[in-house]
């Protein structure tokens, strides 16, 4: 996965900025992500769910509406219907510069926005909802005492999230006069509503209403515990995890690749371990270090995933010798350490200059009623297993640096 810095203009002229996640290898499809109410694409929600989807194969888009973060414009200028332009015009970059948007989310009320644009996007397979309103209106409540300041002045500064915003009449009377849930009656996508129980910002019972106007397919995951902009690490993790899964019913399977496309790629971005790993551009991997050496534990290490090709090796070639002899072996459980030794205490490693040599142990459970004759012989093909031997022989890795 790489991300990039993207901008692109508005229906309206306006330059909006973004983030682009582009998954490795090739991409399975393309998501568009429309963050909360005076929030902004890097809202740690939109970063955490944009990478879960990248790792599984899925390029995203996450941009800043019109006046919000690193988008131009003003946002007093802006309303419910801007927004939902703004929408429509990052997907239509996104088709031209990558391809036509499979997946909407939205957080908050950019989860409204998503519903809302749903209906003028083609492409789109399946909407996500993060915390959002059944009625754009809903966000009125956040600045209901400076209404009448609103109404009779036709704007007023108003503090959201702890931050001033200028709100205009034109505003207010957006919001009152879009309706939702018609919308999402006739939306036509399969539909994944997430909500927290807890949510004090928008209630539950949005979700509920959303839920109770949509078609079939619909789900609903409860977000217990969660608060409204997924503070928590884990929070956002779970629901990266969630949409990610959700949504790969509706992309297409990667189809084996050509010959020369390389067998495995490996990423790691611009600050800690965590590593996205690719294989035929098919299988999605993620790598990562323990917490005790720095890394946030989100996947196996290196070491780890080494042992992990021994064991289902060890395995897979046990599987294969016995269905040849026709063997009774029902099953076969590898147990994998790795760990560094002294040479001196390793009574049956190879000699060798260094003072320390790494080594796996190995434990092989072989199940079925075999005889002793046969749990002799398949634990001799254990070491014959291919990945077993090129640890023994020695790899060379052959290294060149790809031009800038």
């Amino acid at each position: 996965m790489s991300i990039s810095r993207v901008t692109f203009p508005s229906s309206s002229g306006i330059e909006l900025a973004g983030r682009l996640h582009l998954p490795l290898g090739r991409s399975r499809g393309w998501a568009l992500f429309a963050h909360c109410f005076t929030c902004s694409k890097d809202l740690r929600a939109a970063r955490v769910m944009a990478e879960a989807l990248s790792a599984q194969g899925v390029g995203v888009l996450r941009f800043d509406f019109t006046g919000l973060g690193e988008s131009e414009g003003d946002f007093a200028d802006t309303h419910f219907s801007s927004n939902v332009e703004d929408l429509l015009a990052a997907a239509h970059w996104l088709g031209q510069a990558h391809g036509p948007p499979d997946i909407l989310l939205g957080h908050s009320l950019g989860g409204a926005a998503v519903l809302a644009a749903a209906a003028e996007l083609p492409s789109c397979k399946a909407v996500v909802t993060v915390g959002a309103p059944s009625d754009p209106g809903h966000v009125a409540h956040l600045f209901a005492q400076a209404r009448p300041e609103i109404e009779e002045c036709g704007e007023a500064m108003v503090q959201l999230a702890g931050r001033p915003f200028r709100v205009r009449k034109s505003f207010l009377e957006d919001i009152a006069e879009r309706k939702l849930l018609p919308k999402v009656t006739a939306l036509g996508r399969a539909l994944l509503i997430l909500h927290s129980p807890q949510d004090d910002t928008v209630g539950v019972e949005h979700a509920a209403k959303l839920y109770g106007a949509a078609r079939h397919p619909k789900s609903f995951v409860s977000l217990d515990g969660a608060d409204h902009l997924l503070s928590k690490p884990a929070d956002a993790r779970y629901v990266g995890k969630v949409v990610s899964a959700w949504v790969d019913r509706y992309l297409p399977e990667v189809s084996p690749v050509d010959s020369h496309r390389h067998d495995v790629e490996a990423y790691t971005g611009p600050s800690g371990f965590g590593t996205d790993l690719v294989i035929r551009d098919k299988h999605h991997l993620r790598a990562d270090e323990p917490k005790k050496v720095g890394g946030q534990d989100t996947g196996p290490s290196p070491y780890e995933l080494v042992s992990s090709g021994l064991g289902a090796c060890t395995s897979m070639t046990l599987r294969m010798y016995a269905d040849r002899k026709e063997w009774p072996l029902e099953g076969v459980l590898v147990h994998l350490e790795h760990g560094k030794e002294h040479v001196a205490d390793c009574a049956d490693c190879p000699e060798t200059d260094a003072a320390r040599i790494d080594v796996i142990e190995r434990r092989i459970e072989l199940l079925g009623p075999l005889d002793d004759t046969q749990r002799a012989r398949l634990l001799q093909i254990a070491d014959r297993c291919p990945v077993h031997r090129s640890l023994h022989a020695g790899v060379h890795v052959r290294t060149t640096l790809v031009p800038d």
